[in-house]
């Protein structure tokens, strides 16, 4: 948060003169709601004045930065002994304080994020099973109606190996549109998301490769079936067939 420069400037809180020596730049609505603009910063031996700081009501907080070269682990080590000593706590005695980090609370939600990627893993994997059993029945469908053009192709000497790959490639390519498609559904959500809220979410090229690679996995499997059924026809039964 950025002080901005100084205001000569008096006002009257609680009956008293209080003068301005600096004001927080502007920093908008947070993630829950909150907004730091309408908040204000005053010395705590000026708020004993009309504040109970012992009332368990007044939510009284102390943030702590370490210096350069100290870490938390030492820094909390000395905050606990400070306010043992200020809290006159025994030695067997338990803490009546409460030290956090921001990284503890970054690591909360680390721990929900990662629970959501689990279930939103468990989903896509039956969205993918289903459009994984879609491909294929498509691809079966494609090789039944297109059994003489394929008994020709062999005919003319193609090579399994070639209708193998053709049919490959045609539920490779066919599943690879389904993945850009859902891509750019993702992408819009995303942009809807962070103008509508105060998070800002971002499509990643990790993940821009990994929905593509696992929708052309899903192809290479769905249509594997397919097309070595429509390699193993015989040329000979296949030019025969009529739809």
């Amino acid at each position: 948060m950025e002080i901005l420069q100084p205001l000569v400037k008096r006002i009257t809180l609680y009956g008293q003169k209080v003068e301005v020596i600096g004001v927080f730049s502007k920093q908008g609505n947070s993630t829950f709601d909150n907004s730091t603009d309408n908040q204000v910063v005053i010395p705590i031996n000026f708020a004993r004045n009309f504040i109970d700081l012992k009332n368990e009501r007044s939510g009284s907080t102390i943030v702590v930065k370490a210096k350069k070269n100290v870490t938390n682990e030492e820094l909390i080590d000395e905050l606990t002994g400070i306010m043992r000593s200020v809290r006159k706590l025994k030695p067997s005695a338990e803490n009546n304080f409460a030290i956090n980090e921001t990284s503890i609370i970054t690591k909360g939600f680390d721990s929900l994020f990662r629970v959501i990627a689990i279930v939103g893993w468990i989903i896509g994997g039956f969205s993918l099973l289903v459009g994984g059993f879609g491909i294929a029945n498509i691809m079966f469908v494609s090789v039944k109606e297109r059994t003489t053009i394929i008994g020709i192709q062999k005919s003319l000497g193609a090579k399994r190996y070639f209708v193998l790959l053709e049919f490959l490639f045609e539920a490779i390519f066919l599943s690879l549109i389904g993945g850009i498609v859902g891509l750019l559904i993702i992408y819009m959500a995303t942009l809807v998301i962070s103008y509508s809220f105060d998070m800002k979410l971002i499509l990643t090229q990790g993940n821009i490769i990994l929905g593509l690679g696992v929708s052309m996995f899903i192809g290479l499997v769905a249509g594997l079936f397919p097309a070595f059924t429509a390699s193993r026809l015989n040329p000979i039964e296949a030019m025969r067939s009529t739809f």
